[in-house]
Order: C-alpha cells, then sequence, then structure tokens
C-alpha cells in the first residue's frame, strides 16, 4: 500500500473546532434524519416499541426507563462509559478544540463498564469476591457476556417485578425469562451499590489495577495501528533499496497521496459518525445503510477531480520540486495507486457503518490478513517478478481493493448485514446536510497532514539524498509513534469513564500510571533509536550518503521521543477531562508559530539540512509537554467531574 499518514480518523468530528455544527445534537444531523425516517420505508417500521428496542445495541436513552436501567445515574461507569474513538489518529495530530459530548452506548460497552464497576466493588470489599469476578472469568463469563442483554432483561424483573400491561400482553420490561437466573447480581444491583460506595467514598482503586486497565485498553489499539501503518512501511522497504531516487519519489507520492486523496476520504466519511450513529440509535436500522450507500457515493464523485489531480501530477509537481526525476516517478507511482482510490473510499465508509452499530474490531480482523498479504505483494511485485518502482503502486491498488472487499465479507458473514438497505436510488437523495457536516472534517484533517507533511516538501529542496533521508526519518518517527498514541487514547478513556463516575481520585491515579507508562515508553524509544542509529537507515535503504544523513540526525529523533510520548499522554489526559481543547490551543501555538518558522529558518537560513527541519518539531514537542503537563497539574479535577454529571444528565 502507498505510504499514507491518514491512519484512520474514527469519531474525528469530537476533535475540530467546527465541531458544534456536526455532533449527535447537531441540527443539521437532526433535520436529515428526521426527514429520512419520515420518507424512509423501513423493513422494520411495522415492528412493536419492544422488538425494536431489541433489535437496536445502540438504544436511545429516551427508552430507558430512568429508573429501572443501569448507568442513567450520574456515579455510574456505564452511565460515563466512553468509547475509546474520540481521538484523531493523523500521525502527530493537533488535537483541535471539541465540545467533548459523548456518543450513545452499545450493548457491549455497558457490559464492559459494568465488569469494571463489578470488579471495583469486589476489590473494595463492598461486595462478595465472587460477585466481582466470577462473571468475567472462564466459559461461563464469556456465555454470560453473549447472553447479556437477556440476562439484563432478567435482573431488571428480578428487581423490579414483572410487569404488563392491563389486556395482560408483554410490555418493554416484562421479563424475557420465566425463571431468571439467580447467579449473580444483575446490572441494577450492582449499579445501586455503585452509587452508595460512590456516595459513601468506599471506591478506591490502585496502580497496580490501573496499570493493568490500561495495558488491557491500549494493546489491541497498538496492534491495530501498527498493522495499518505497516502498509506504509512495506512500500518504504521495498523502494528504498532501489535507489535515494525510488525512495525519495514514494515519499513525495505518499505526500501527495496523503494531503490530497487520503485525507479528503478521511475527512469527508466523518459526516457518518454522525449520521449513522443517530440513524441506528433511532431504531432505523436500513437508514444506516442508507447512509454508508450516500457516503460511498459522493466520495465516488469526488474521486474524478483527485483522478484528474493524480493522473496530472507529474507535471504539477515538476513545477514545485526541483528534482525533475524524483517528480516523474511520484507522478507514475499515483496514477497507478488512483486505481486504488474507489476501494479505499468504500472501506472508510465500511468502517463507519460498523462503528454505528458498536462494531471496531472488524478492521483489525481485516487488517491481520491485509497486512502481511501487502508486505508479501511488495516483495513479489518489486523483487521477485522484477517490476521494480511500479511494483508497490501495484500492491497498493491490490491492497485498498482487498480492504473493503474483506470488510464487506466480514459483513455479510460476521455482523452488520441487518443494517445493509440494498441499493436504492434513495442514496441520490437528501446530499445536502450530509454535505454540510462533511465539509468541516475535511478541514480540519487536511490542516492537521498538511502542517507536518510541509517538512517533505521542504526536504526536496535540499536535494535528492536529503529528501531520501526525510522519507526514512518520518517513518521512523511514524512507528514509534504508535506505541504512545494508543496508551494515551487508553488512559484518555479509563479518566473519562472514572470522572463520569465522579472518582476523582481514582482518575488521579490513572493519570499518574498513565504518565509513568508515556516515560517508559518514551524512553524505550529514545533509546532504541540510539543505540541502532547505525543500523536502522539501512533497513530502509542501501545508499552510503542517505544512512550517513539519517544517521546524524537519528540521536535528535530519540532525543524527542520522550517528548513525543509525555506530550500524547498529556493530550490524552485533557481529553479525558473533557478539556482537549486546551491541548488543542496549546499545539496550535507550539506547532505553526513556533516549530515551522524554526524550522524553515535553520534548515535554509542557517543551512542546517535536515538537522534544521526536525529541530522545530523536537522544541515544539518539549514546549507541548511541559505546557499541558503544568496545566494538567493545576487544573480543577472537580471541575471535570461537575461537567460530566451535567452531560450525564442530559443524556
Amino acid at each position: 500500500m502507498a505510504p499514507r499518514n491518514i491512519l484512520s480518523v474514527d469519531s474525528a468530528e469530537h476533535h475540530s473546532p467546527f465541531g458544534r455544527s456536526f455532533t449527535s445534537s447537531s441540527p443539521i444531523a437532526e433535520a436529515a434524519i428526521a426527514r429520512d425516517l419520515a420518507q424512509f420505508a423501513d423493513d422494520d417500521s411495522e415492528t412493536s416499541a419492544d422488538e425494536t428496542s431489541e433489535s437496536s445495541t445502540v438504544r436511545p436513552y429516551s427508552r430507558r426507563p430512568s429508573s429501572s436501567y443501569a448507568g442513567t445515574n450520574p456515579h455510574s461507569l456505564a452511565g460515563s462509559y466512553r468509547r475509546p474513538g474520540f481521538f484523531t489518529s493523523v500521525n502527530h495530530a493537533t488535537v483541535l478544540p471539541s465540545n467533548g459530548e459523548y456518543q450513545p452506548l452499545t450493548q457491549a460497552e455497558r457490559d464492559q463498564a459494568i465488569d469494571e464497576e463489578r470488579h471495583l466493588l469486589s476489590d473494595n470489599r463492598v461486595i462478595a469476591a465472587e460477585e466481582g469476578h466470577g462473571r468475567s472469568q472462564g466459559l461461563q463469563g464469556k456465555l454470560s457476556r453473549v447472553f447479556s442483554a437477556s440476562s439484563a432483561q432478567a435482573s431488571s424483573s428480578k428487581q423490579y417485578g414483572s410487569i404488563r400491561s392491563s389486556d395482560g400482553r408483554d410490555s418493554e420490561t416484562t421479563a424475557l425469562l420465566a425463571s431468571p437466573p439467580n447467579n449473580g447480581m444483575g446490572p441494577e444491583e450492582i449499579d445501586r451499590k455503585w452509587e452508595e460506595a460512590v456516595t459513601a467514598g468506599l471506591i478506591n482503586t490502585t496502580w497496580k489495577r490501573e496499570a493493568e486497565v490500561i495495558g488491557r485498553y491500549s494493546a489491541p489499539l497498538m496492534v491495530t495501528f501498527l498493522l495499518q501503518y505497516s502498509l506504509t512501511v512495506a512500500s518504504i522497504f521495498t523502494i528504498g533499496h532501489l535507489g535515494k531516487e525510488e525512495l525519495g519519489a514514494v515519499s513525495l507520492a505518499s505526500m501527495t497521496a496523503s494531503i490530497t486523496g487520503n485525507a479528503v476520504y478521511s475527512g469527508l466519511a466523518t459526516s457518518l459518525d454522525t449520521l449513522c450513529a443517530q440513524a441506528y440509535g433511532s431504531g432505523k436500522r436500513k437508514l444506516v445503510g442508507l447512509q454508508m450507500l450516500r457516503m460511498v457515493y459522493f466520495l465516488w464523485l469526488v474521486t474524478i477531480p483527485i483522478a484528474v489531480l493524480w493522473y496530472f501530477s507529474e507535471h504539477i509537481l515538476a513545477k514545485i520540486v526541483p528534482e525533475k526525476r524524483v517528480a516523474e516517478m511520484a507522478g507514475l507511482y499515483l496514477k497507478i495507486a488512483l486505481l486504488g482510490t474507489p476501494g479505499y473510499a468504500c472501506f472508510e465508509s465500511g468502517k463507519r457503518y460498523l462503528q454505528a452499530q458498536g462494531v471496531f474490531s472488524a478492521s483489525l480482523y481485516v487488517l491481520i490478513v491485509c497486512a502481511p498479504l501487502n508486505a508479501f505483494l511488495n516483495w513479489f511485485f518489486v523483487w521477485k517478478l522484477q517490476w521494480g518502482f511500479i511494483g508497490a503502486p501495484i500492491a497498493v491498488v491490490i491492497t485498498e481493493t482487498l480492504l473493503p472487499i474483506g470488510l464487506f465479507a466480514y459483513i455479510y458473514f460476521c455482523v452488520g448485514s441487518e443494517c445493509w438497505c440494498g441499493f436504492t436510488k434513495r442514496a441520490f437523495d437528501n446530499w445536502g446536510p450530509m454535505i454540510r457536516l462533511a465539509l468541516p472534517g475535511l478541514i480540519m484533517v487536511e490542516a492537521e497532514c498538511l502542517a507536518f507533511e510541509v517538512l517533505t516538501l521542504a526536504s526536496s529542496y535540499l536535494g535528492t539524498s536529503e529528501l531520501a533521508a526525510q522519507a526514512i526519518l518520518s517513518t521512523i518517527s511514524s512507528i514509534t509513534w504508535q506505541i504512545p498514541f494508543p496508551l494515551s487514547i487508553a488512559g484518555s478513556t479509563r479518566i473519562a469513564n472514572l470522572i463520569g463516575a465522579s472518582l476523582v481520585g481514582a482518575a488521579k491515579t490513572t493519570a499518574k500510571v498513565s504518565f509513568c507508562g508515556a516515560t517508559i515508553v518514551g524512553l524505550f524509544n529514545m533509546v532504541l533509536l540510539s543505540s541502532l542509529r547505525s543500523y536502522i537507515p539501512m533497513l530502509f535503504s542501501s545508499d552510503p550518503e542517505v544512512i550517513k544523513i539519517v544517521a546524524q540526525v537519528l540521536p535528535l529523533c530519540a532525543a524527542f521521543q520522550l517528548f513525543d510520548a509525555l506530550a500524547a499522554n498529556c493530550n490524552g489526559i485533557l481529553r479525558g477531562l473533557g478539556r482537549q481543547e486546551i491541548g488543542g490551543y496549546i499545539q496550535l501555538f507550539c506547532y505553526y508559530a513556533i516549530a515551522m518558522p524554526i524550522s524553515m529558518g535553520t534548515a535554509f537560513s542557517l543551512n542546517w539540512g535536515v538537522m534544521g527541519l526536525w529541530t522545530g518539531v523536537a522544541l515544539a514537542l518539549l514546549l507541548v509537554s511541559a505546557t499541558e503537563a503544568i496545566f494538567i497539574s493545576r487544573i480543577s479535577w472537580e471541575r471535570s467531574v461537575d461537567e460530566a454529571q451535567l452531560r450525564n444528565e442530559q443524556i
């Protein structure tokens, strides 16, 4: 796959300065959904209210009996649980200001939060140990989670009675099982115990527990991020050994594809995070598929100007970069890679289609298959078949075509097909709200991507060797970034949950644990890059001059690894506290007002070359991590608790 710096932009609208215009409560989104609901004939429109409620994993909050449904009180983890998707994943992306709104819970997420409550209650000796830990261990625990919806209803009927309507028919709260199992506390009982314990100040946590939780959250995210970025690394590895011109060309093609292709698709598709999620929450499952189909057609339409730009990119790049041979090869790369853009557009839309239904692991399963296949295809085409430079973009096309095929195969055989609406002419109607929601996401992602990719463009004016070295350094920095960034996501998720549950002390403990974890990761990356600075460049290139430049700059890259990890961790803590706008303003100032001018000045005015390009970035990361750490140490965590309770009361 082509070097792409946009990994995914799950829930990217939550970090946009335009976030208020396209959140789930946006008037534009509400009007679009209302219009579709009024016109769209869903196959389930004749079903009863209880059937509709049970068929949807993301249940509208208005259908939840506030007195009998766990997670609606402000002290409950189930009521405050935040998905680990409130982030942008552009490499070294700026965390832009957000309004910090929450998305509805899926049943699986609610069950996970209830399990956390069970464990904490047990560890603090509020309930018996077997009540707190028995549910999540062994086969019985797994089966219990599979049938969690039924057990939750059964538990509800046990505590509140089996409620029937006056004519004897079942109502929404009628027990699904005649004899509910009596093998443990139900969600409502756990929720009641939890609120009593929180009110009494009995809930505390430990460093060990929080380290285990953060490790459990971050491990699958790290695998996903590394797998997806391996699609980029495969092309760098295979092409880099052909020569420095080829390596510079693939770097230039990567920048162009990222800014004019992937960023466009990812940014526009963010509107589905609102439209699909709200359609699913409304109980109209087929409307989710309709929204996705509209986005696929829209992205295919947008592909037309992208295709024109990529087809003539050779002539355009030749006027921007001084190395004509590099521009020619980059243009050839883009012409071939163009054939994979329709598949990439489908993949971006399909991911959000599944995420709206609470399915977040599908892309990981697809990448587990496609990432190794992509590496093999790059080697097979470039070296085995001796196709040379054009072998890598051909591997791009095949991989990007297989990604949506694998994703839709997962939908067909595993989960998600019930929301597919079929091919319909209605997909060409009501595009206006979708486009108005999509454009802010596009602007946000483009702004993030362009800020750092401009370094690659600047390096082309230093020479072919410098451009090739910059490509290697960017790749190395991005690989190391895939570890602290998921760690920050895990910390953000956990802190948000604990803040929503009014557990300030536990949230502070989690912040300290994540801070120590980021320090360990940063030091590890620092030692790794420093000790292997003479060997790592050889993995990417065989050119002695390129290897020499990379080896000279790697100590600087190694030095800011600690600041990079700490900055990511501070951003995660701020997101968990709902104060990401602070991180956004700090980063915008440090990156754009400080880093870029210093990088350009030292690289060209002082003739520091590639070293100068990275000097500004290193200084910016130092300032970001230090400033945000000081702010976090002085912030009022109780204010974040009050804001979280207010959000929960409004849900």
